[in-house]
């Protein structure tokens, strides 16, 4: 297999972890994703997620509040986002929904339109967090970005498979995250060529 070809500027994912808590298999795994990084493609997870309100109209209205413009700046300077969510019934967990919700906001000129987005993650389950995952392309397509479908990592049995292994020994994580992040660094190249 041919190595993915170095970006002539480098990339930067901004990495938003579903997870809180400290001892998380996601946030593992974004290190493990960060450490699997092609040449060229820079990975920095952003660390204040649970600063973040839920969202309101009326404090978007009245000057979004400081975590908000920390988390909507950090979006503007990246090029490309990376989800990396755990499944919390089914569903994706509050916290990527808010930041969403934000990052999307003022309607169609959010921080997050047209940027080169991906889903992964792991879970408890057999399915490794699919329906989170698919869930959370769909909000960040809804909100503009430019999801990559195609590309995805979704990790099954995530407390058996990570009682004694960090993610980035991960052979099938070590695939994953390279094809991941080669197509996001692709898609920001392309999306760095002007019309």
């Amino acid at each position: 297999m041919t190595p993915p070809k170095e970006p002539a500027v480098p990339i930067t994912v901004l990495t938003l972890v579903g997870s809180l808590r400290a001892g998380s298999t996601n946030r593992a795994l974004a290190q493990a994703v960060a450490h699997h990084a092609p040449p060229g493609v820079d990975v920095v997870v952003f660390e204040g997620l649970g600063e973040l309100p839920f969202y309101n109209d009326d404090l978007q209205e009245a000057g979004a509040p400081a975590s908000v413009v920390a988390l909507r700046e950090a979006v503007l300077a990246a090029d490309a986002v990376l989800l990396v969510t755990p499944e919390y019934n089914g569903g994706l967990p509050a916290v990527l929904g808010t930041a969403i919700d934000w990052i999307s906001r003022p309607y169609n000129v959010g921080a997050v339109r047209g940027v080169p987005a991906a889903v992964i993650g792991t879970a408890l389950g057999r399915s490794g967090g699919t329906r989170a995952q698919e869930i959370g392309r769909r909000a960040l397509s809804i909100a503009g970005a430019h999801v990559l479908d195609a590309e995805f990592l979704a990790v099954p049995g995530s407390s058996k498979r990570y009682a004694e292994l960090h993610p980035r020994d991960d052979a099938d994580v070590e695939r994953g995250a390279a094809a991941v992040l080669s197509a996001l660094a692709a898609a920001a190249e392309l999306a760095r060529v002007p019309a």
